[in-house]
Protein backbone atom coordinates (compact mmCIF):
# COMPACT_ATOMS: atom_id res chain seq x y z
CA UNK A 1 0.00 0.00 0.00
CA UNK A 2 1.22 3.22 -0.71
CA UNK A 3 2.48 5.71 2.33
CA UNK A 4 1.76 8.67 0.91
CA UNK A 5 -1.47 11.08 0.77
CA UNK A 6 -0.76 11.03 -3.21
CA UNK A 7 0.03 7.90 -3.56
CA UNK A 8 -3.35 6.62 -1.71
CA UNK A 9 -5.18 9.59 -3.77
CA UNK A 10 -3.79 8.16 -6.92
CA UNK A 11 -4.91 4.41 -6.07
CA UNK A 12 -8.44 5.28 -4.84
CA UNK A 13 -8.98 7.35 -7.97
CA UNK A 14 -8.19 4.47 -10.22
CA UNK A 15 -9.68 2.24 -8.42
CA UNK A 16 -13.03 4.52 -8.76
CA UNK A 17 -12.22 4.57 -12.38
CA UNK A 18 -12.30 0.96 -12.62
CA UNK A 19 -15.48 0.26 -10.62
CA UNK A 20 -16.83 3.02 -12.66
CA UNK A 21 -15.99 1.08 -16.00
CA UNK A 22 -16.85 -1.96 -14.73
CA UNK A 23 -20.41 -1.51 -13.29
CA UNK A 24 -21.13 0.64 -16.49
CA UNK A 25 -19.99 -2.16 -18.51
CA UNK A 26 -21.80 -4.73 -16.70
CA UNK A 27 -25.15 -2.42 -17.19
CA UNK A 28 -24.82 -2.78 -20.60
CA UNK A 29 -22.98 -5.95 -21.49
CA UNK A 30 -24.31 -8.34 -19.09
CA UNK A 31 -27.55 -7.29 -17.24
CA UNK A 32 -28.81 -5.24 -20.84
CA UNK A 33 -30.42 -2.24 -18.54
CA UNK A 34 -28.40 0.17 -20.71
CA UNK A 35 -27.42 0.91 -23.88
CA UNK A 36 -24.61 2.14 -25.23
CA UNK A 37 -25.81 4.53 -27.71
CA UNK A 38 -27.92 6.36 -24.66
CA UNK A 39 -26.51 9.92 -23.57
CA UNK A 40 -25.60 8.67 -19.69
CA UNK A 41 -22.02 6.56 -21.42
CA UNK A 42 -21.39 9.66 -22.47
CA UNK A 43 -21.28 11.40 -19.15
CA UNK A 44 -20.03 8.17 -17.57
CA UNK A 45 -16.84 8.51 -19.62
CA UNK A 46 -16.70 12.28 -19.62
CA UNK A 47 -16.21 12.09 -15.64
CA UNK A 48 -14.32 8.43 -15.50
CA UNK A 49 -11.66 9.08 -17.82
CA UNK A 50 -10.39 12.48 -16.49
CA UNK A 51 -10.25 10.68 -12.92
CA UNK A 52 -7.75 8.10 -14.25
CA UNK A 53 -5.56 11.02 -15.97
CA UNK A 54 -6.04 13.15 -12.47
CA UNK A 55 -5.09 9.30 -10.75
CA UNK A 56 -2.48 9.33 -12.77
CA UNK A 57 -0.76 12.56 -12.35
CA UNK A 58 -0.76 12.36 -8.33
CA UNK A 59 0.62 9.01 -9.28
CA UNK A 60 3.55 10.64 -11.27
CA UNK A 61 4.08 13.26 -8.49
CA UNK A 62 3.89 10.69 -6.21
CA UNK A 63 6.96 8.43 -7.50
CA UNK A 64 9.03 11.88 -8.25
CA UNK A 65 8.76 13.76 -5.55
CA UNK A 66 8.07 11.52 -2.55
CA UNK A 67 10.15 8.44 -3.66
CA UNK A 68 6.51 6.38 -3.39
CA UNK A 69 7.73 2.80 -4.88
CA UNK A 70 4.50 0.73 -3.95
CA UNK A 71 3.47 -1.79 -6.27
CA UNK A 72 -0.47 -0.54 -6.11
CA UNK A 73 1.33 2.77 -7.25
CA UNK A 74 2.71 1.61 -10.33
CA UNK A 75 -0.31 -0.43 -10.81
CA UNK A 76 -2.07 2.51 -11.05
CA UNK A 77 0.38 4.50 -13.59
CA UNK A 78 0.09 1.34 -15.39
CA UNK A 79 -3.94 1.95 -15.45
CA UNK A 80 -3.12 5.59 -16.74
CA UNK A 81 -0.68 5.46 -19.19
CA UNK A 82 -3.15 2.53 -20.48
CA UNK A 83 -6.12 5.43 -19.85
CA UNK A 84 -3.97 7.53 -22.22
CA UNK A 85 -3.40 5.32 -24.97
CA UNK A 86 -6.69 4.55 -25.41
CA UNK A 87 -8.12 7.95 -25.86
CA UNK A 88 -5.35 8.51 -27.65
CA UNK A 89 -5.61 5.63 -30.02
CA UNK A 90 -9.36 5.75 -30.00
CA UNK A 91 -9.61 9.31 -31.23
CA UNK A 92 -7.23 8.40 -34.51
CA UNK A 93 -9.28 5.57 -35.67
CA UNK A 94 -13.16 6.12 -35.09
CA UNK A 95 -15.15 6.89 -37.30
CA UNK A 96 -18.49 8.70 -37.11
Amino acid sequence: MPKTPLGKWSVGLNALFLTTIAISLALVLIFKILSFDDPWWDVTVGIAFPVSIIAFITGIVAVSKHKERSISIKASLFVGVLTILFILLHSLFISD
